[in-house]
């Protein structure tokens, strides 16, 4: 679970501030990570400002009631409505609080679109490069939602070809089948992520 949150966390430390960006996806993203980078390079901001700024960021950019549904996986069919309310409340939480455990600044790291594959009229795939502080290159694809095309969202990212969304999705599907496809214990694990 550690290294999925450190790879979410890294991701929305590139996210950028509430303002318009461009609808078309390739520019989204290079826009986002580059006024983030920016952004996140000015020390007048302290660790709790940063938090807060990530946390806006990834409400505005990302799809999370939509992750959060995917990642459940097919439990969330047999699921009680009251149930998948609690989850996607602490499902939010817990990611959240998953991009803030770890932040850090980014501000010298180098980013590059370097290509892009339009799935279909709803999906695009942004790949890029970035190379933080330590100097080793990641290679990252975003996953871009474009059903409404003036508003895209974020809904995964590939990291050296891992989806994080399958990852965390496998992770959670593990924690139910171990405890009786229990969604109650899924919500309680993810209660208990969010309030240490």
């Amino acid at each position: 679970m550690r290294k999925v949150v450190y790879f979410f966390s890294l991701f929305f430390l590139f996210q950028s501030s509430l303002l318009a960006y461009s609808s078309n996806p390739k520019d989204f993203i290079n826009e986002l990570v580059n006024d983030a980078i920016n952004k996140l390079s000015n020390k007048n901001l302290n660790k709790e400002q940063k938090k807060i700024f990530i946390e806006e960021i990834a409400e505005e950019n990302v799809d999370i009631n939509a992750l959060g549904l995917y990642t459940l996986g097919e439990i969330r069919k047999s699921s009680t409505k009251d149930d998948i309310s609690n989850y996607q409340i602490s499902f939010k939480k817990y990611f959240l609080k998953s991009l803030t455990s770890r932040l850090t600044d980014y501000s010298s790291s180098k980013f590059e679109v370097v290509g892009e594959d339009k799935k279909s009229a709803n999906y695009t795939i942004i790949n890029s490069t970035i190379i933080p502080e330590d100097g080793l290159e990641i290679k990252i694809d975003w996953r871009v939602y474009t059903k409404n095309p003036e508003k895209p969202l974020i809904r995964d990212l590939i990291v050296e070809g891992l989806s994080l969304a399958r990852t965390q999705k496998e992770e959670f599907s593990s924690i139910l089948s171990s405890n009786n496809n229990d969604i109650k214990v899924l919500i309680n694990k993810l209660e208990e992520f969010s309030n240490n």
